[in-house]
């Protein structure tokens, strides 16, 4: 229909900017237009748009089914604007941060059109207007350079074809100079900037004539296809499989991937070395890190602590009497394991006493003045050793105190704990590079107690340490596995050892009294229907939980139609659907009362990884968010929302080290990728008081027998050894 419409040219004020996406640039604006009465939908693309700006554009009419007649956009130029009226919605579009309407209206007030060019150029007469001080006076120049570059760096990018998105990131990461520093190594946006992937840099990196098979891509390259098997844990990689992973990703040829890892190799980006006789490439921080611990553990193992000598004759009848408990013989043995050896592991599923045995560890030590200290790797997990052994625990970050300026801990060897005994929980969750920053700050003098369970996964970031050390039979191990008889009356810990050793969940029945439901269903549309029904409803109004803040859906993966993201949106949709004021970016749409999870590691917020909260208010003239977690408010730039999702459903990888009221979990065979015991039975480990299991029996089935042969590659046993 519209092959043959001609095309005109319209320019006019854009009144209102109804849509427009950071990601693919696409917009729906309203505009006032010379020559017509009524106010003109114009569609198309342009990095950045806003209200009052002046737009020059080329297009076509068409009549949309839907929307009736709008202007297609083929081309448009946008022009600052210059009436006093175009200036002022331009200023209080929310744009230029510390500005919004009201205050344009005032700037507009006194200075006219002139105001452009006095922020840029003399904003000391900003000062003029009553109630601008220094502080504010700077926020908003800086908000206004920072606004230019930001759009010069959109521009850029979108005329390569890449979204725009993350334009305030890249800007926050290179300053004024990120246009230039882009140019000449795209491949850089992959590594500095969090929501860039390779793939991204590759696409602008052919846009800008960079050859498909020079050295600089071939490096990217490799490092990128190092950097994917550390995401999946692996610290090291085979070099003849990393060749040819990244053959098959670069389609460039083996002799030139080949130069390519010499090269980062001599560049120090990577590590050889061979593991079980075969060669293997490390990314080097891994390779520190993992070289790191088994130092600082050989370290530590040396010596003797101070109350080595106690007489535990005495002393474990001692601290059964003052705790009023009674040991089981494993659970006595792994007190006298850690009260005379310096390095020490206790490790064991729910209920077999854990936490027992490290407050009877406590009592014994601390009778004999020493200094302990509590740690354990996330908020959660901190929380509950504070409130089950009631001693402060921090998580380890704190403790290490991290230095934002330096992104390095303050605490290291030159500048050690002051501990004698240092207890780290849930220990299965500390991945390589946080391990090595923990014992490095461990004085000589001092024990260790690490205490977690090791069935569980192992940590999100690389590496098993954990399961490597236990393996390694260097260090002291106390296992314990006899359940507690007031735990054997919970079907979720006998449920989770059942598990553990491979047989599925029984079916539940009508009516029964239990802790632990397993439904079953036979396709993902009816388990769907069941779980959303259960979360929404049947828990709620038969135990009273709140759907939101008690009820945790745990999903396999992110993606499929049981997965964390379309449950996410499902649930959102049902619990939380009339809240306002909305905003919208990086694909999640949030509003106050949403429960949002943070997806990486934000010291200077510090928030991490896993930590769970609510949007508790939105200001969007100022495009900020409060998010409160755990009672503790923090502010968030809209630009800054990739690092956070919804938290209706998460993934069990992220749940770990946490737990719930309520757990509710789906499993289906679209999870087949990822059906194995430990990440069935940490979902299932993950609640309090109730879980519930809805799944295809094939899969839950599937998913306890299975135990994934497929180890993480790593050489610290090897070390250890």
């Amino acid at each position: 229909m519209t092959d043959h419409q001609p095309i005109l040219r319209l320019e006019g004020a854009v009144e209102r900017v109804t849509f427009h996406s950071e990601e693919s640039g696409f917009f729906v604006i309203r505009v006032k237009c010379k020559g017509q009465r009524d106010l003109v939908t114009m569609t198309g693309s342009t990095p950045s748009i806003t209200a009052g700006e002046y737009v020059e554009t080329t297009g076509i009419w068409f009549n949309d089914p839907r929307h009736g007649v709008q202007f297609k956009v083929q081309q448009i130029k946008t022009v600052t604007p210059t009436t006093i009226e175009g200036i002022e919605k331009y200023l209080g579009s929310g744009m230029v941060k510390g500005i919004g309407p009201h205050f344009a209206k005032r700037l507009v007030k006194a200075f006219g059109e002139q105001v452009f060019d006095i922020i840029e150029e003399a904003p000391d007469r900003l000062m003029e207007l009553e109630g601008i001080g220094k502080k504010r006076r700077e926020k908003i120049t800086s908000a206004w350079s920072e606004q230019k570059v930001v759009r010069e760096i959109m521009v850029f990018l979108q005329s390569h074809g890449v979204g725009t998105a993350r334009a305030v990131r890249i800007y926050k990461t290179y300053g004024d100079q990120a246009v230039a520093k882009v140019r000449e190594n795209p491949y850089r946006l992959a590594l500095d900037i969090h929501g860039i992937g390779f793939k991204t840099a590759d696409q602008l990196a052919m846009q800008l004539g960079i050859d498909r098979v020079s050295l600089i891509r071939a490096q990217a390259g490799v490092r990128h296809v190092l950097q994917e098997f550390s995401g999946e844990g692996h610290c090291a990689q085979f070099f003849q499989k990393l060749v040819d992973s990244s053959v098959k990703l670069l389609e460039i040829p083996e002799e030139t991937i080949k130069d390519a890892i010499q090269a980062e190799i001599k560049e120090g980006h990577l590590t050889p070395e061979t593991i079980n006789e075969e060669p293997c490439v490390f990314l080097t921080p891994l390779h520190r890190a993992e070289l790191g611990v088994a130092n600082h553990v050989t370290r530590l193992l040396k010596g003797k602590s101070a109350w080595c000598d106690i007489d535990l004759e005495k002393a474990v009848p001692w601290v059964e009497k003052k705790n009023t408990i009674q040991l089981s013989a494993s659970q006595k043995e792994a007190v006298e394991q850690a009260v005379r050896k310096k390095f020490c592991i206790i490790t064991g599923g729910p209920g077999v006493g854990k936490t027992t045995v490290v407050n009877s560890i406590l009592k014994i030590i601390v009778a004999k003045r020493a200094h302990v200290t509590l740690c354990a790797p996330t908020g959660r997990a901190a929380k509950r050793l504070s409130e089950s052994t009631g001693q402060e625990a921090t998580t380890i970050h704190r403790l290490l105190e991290f230095d934002p300026s330096t992104f390095d801990f303050k605490k290291n060897a030159e500048n050690p704990l002051e501990t004698d005994l240092l207890v780290v929980d849930e220990s299965s969750m500390v991945d390589v590079v946080l391990m090595n920053q923990l014992l490095r700050a461990v004085p000589d003098n001092a024990a260790v107690l690490l205490v977690g369970d090791v069935d569980q996964l192992p940590s999100v970031g690389p590496g098993a340490v954990l399961s490597d050390l236990i393996d390694s039979d260097k260090v002291p191990v106390a296992r314990l596995t006899e359940i507690f008889r007031q735990a054997a009356t919970s079907r979720i810990i006998t449920g989770a050892h059942a598990i553990n050793r491979g047989q599925a969940p029984r079916q539940s029945k009508k009516g029964e009294e239990t802790d632990f439901f397993y439904i079953t269903g036979d396709e993902p549309e009816e388990l769907f229907a069941k779980l959303m029904s259960v979360v929404t409803k049947r828990l709620p109004e038969k135990f009273g939980f709140d759907p939101v803040k008690d009820i945790q859906v745990l999903a396999p993966m992110n993606r499929g139609g049981l997965g964390a993201r379309s449950l996410n949106i499902a649930l959102q949709e049902v619990l939380n659907a009339d809240a306002h004021p909305k905003v919208t970016r990086f694909g999640w749409t949030f509003a106050p009362g949403d429960k949002v999870i943070q997806t990486v590691n934000n010291y200077d917020k510090e928030v991490f990884n896993g930590d769970i909260g609510t949007v508790s208010a939105i200001d969007v003239e100022e495009g900020e968010l409060m998010i409160s977690f755990e009672g503790r408010e923090v502010n968030y730039q809209v630009s800054e929302l990739d690092e956070v999702s919804l938290a209706y459903a998460t993934t069990i990888h992220k749940s770990q080290g946490s737990e719930y009221p309520c757990v509710v979990i789906p499993m289906a065979m679209q999870h087949f990728t990822l059906l194995e015991r430990n990440l069935l039975y940490t979902g299932v480990t993950r609640g309090k008081q109730l879980v519930v299991l809805i799944g295809q029996a094939k899969a839950v089935g599937m998913a306890a027998r299975n135990v994934k042969s497929a180890r993480r590659l790593t050489n610290l046993q090897e070390r250890l050894g």
